[in-house]
């Protein structure tokens, strides 16, 4: 018995040294699990034009999942970055609107989240305030601004460039696609790319697993840790972007819960909210069950609240698991 016990725990602790080694393997399953549920549960869910849609209701979401990743990867949050990119659309509309043109409109919208990343990374590390109280203070002061500049209207957008996005095309014929997929692709790549094969990846998990330990070592941390509000305020620039793809009004009353659902799909991609270990594959796939859950619930008929309470339900299930899996580890 002492034998087979010894065995079966040599197994355990295989497999979740395997999950920890790969994180984004667990939301894959749960991925591919939820589209078999949904597509067994409804006569329209496994359907070609069905899936784009539900990946182009991903997009924005896993925009801004994106630079939450790189974030939550530093021990960081944000709490603001749905409600910068609100702004973003915003300020992009409005300046469309009054003859602008479309890229000057694009680049400032792209600027200011990016001037938020790095206001919220300054306060961070020259101040030392934690990042939750930053953020938590900055969207409660942008979802106003949003207001104040939308004037409780939607601001229609009527420029071809921020529209681009959500031009479709059919690959192959017949396989729905939007130029919008195809730059959530690259980002995604080149992020991965930055986090995998450059110095500044290896700073940023570093800083997440220990920042102390990176510091003695030689890393700027803090120069590290602006570095990453500021590109991820670059990913919230573009996710505005997205977002006007999707749907060519600006609205202040748009992504409520953009923030709350960036931070779901990033944890359901197996990043640990404790920073130092997670991956952007792992995100991207987090981004799709999330958009599979609202879709799927959506065509079963379940009422939008149920919807939420699901997604809340799924994120502290996760969580619970990143820290059944942390402390695994450190026994």
């Amino acid at each position: 018995m002492t034998t087979a016990t010894a065995t079966g725990n040599r197994e355990r602790e295989s497999l979740g040294e395997f999950l920890l080694r790969a994180p984004a393997v667990g939301p894959a399953l749960a991925l591919i699990v939820a589209i078999v549920v949904f597509s067994l549960a409804t006569d329209t869910f496994f359907d070609l034009d069905n899936l784009s849609t539900v990946v182009q209701q991903s997009l924005v979401v896993g925009t801004l999942a994106l630079g939450q990743t790189l974030i939550i990867l530093i021990a960081g949050i944000d709490l603001s970055n749905a409600s910068s990119m609100v702004v973003a659309t915003l300020v992009m509309a409005k300046l469309a609107a009054a003859g602008s043109n479309g890229w000057f409109a694009l680049v400032v919208g792209v600027i200011l989240t990016v001037v938020v990343g790095l206001f919220i990374g300054t306060l961070a590390t020259r101040i030392k305030l934690p990042a939750f109280i930053i953020t938590l203070g900055t969207f409660t002061g942008l979802t106003a601004v949003a207001k104040l500049i939308a004037g409780g209207q939607a601001v229609p957008v009527t420029d071809g460039l921020l529209q681009w996005l959500g031009t479709k095309r059919y690959l192959f014929g017949g396989i729905p696609i939007t130029y919008g997929m195809t730059l959530a692709l690259i980002m995604f790549l080149a992020v991965w790319y930055a986090l995998t094969k450059t110095a500044w990846g290896k700073h940023v998990y570093a800083v997440g697993n220990a920042p102390e330990s990176a510091r003695l070592s030689g890393i700027k941390v803090g120069r590290t840790v602006i570095s990453v509000y500021v590109v991820a305020g670059v990913c919230f620039g573009i996710a505005a972007w997205q977002a006007l793809g999707r749907t060519p009004n600006a609205d202040p009353n748009q992504f409520q819960l953009g923030n709350l659902d960036s931070i779901t799909a990033v944890v359901l991609g197996g990043t640990s909210l404790f920073g130092g270990r997670g991956s952007v594959l792992g995100t991207l796939f987090g981004a799709l069950v999330v958009a599979v859950l609202r879709s799927g619930l959506t065509q079963m008929g379940v009422d939008g609240n149920y919807q939420d309470l699901a997604t809340g339900a799924l994120l502290i299930v996760a969580v619970v698991v990143d820290r059944i899996a942390r402390r695994g580890q450190q026994s």
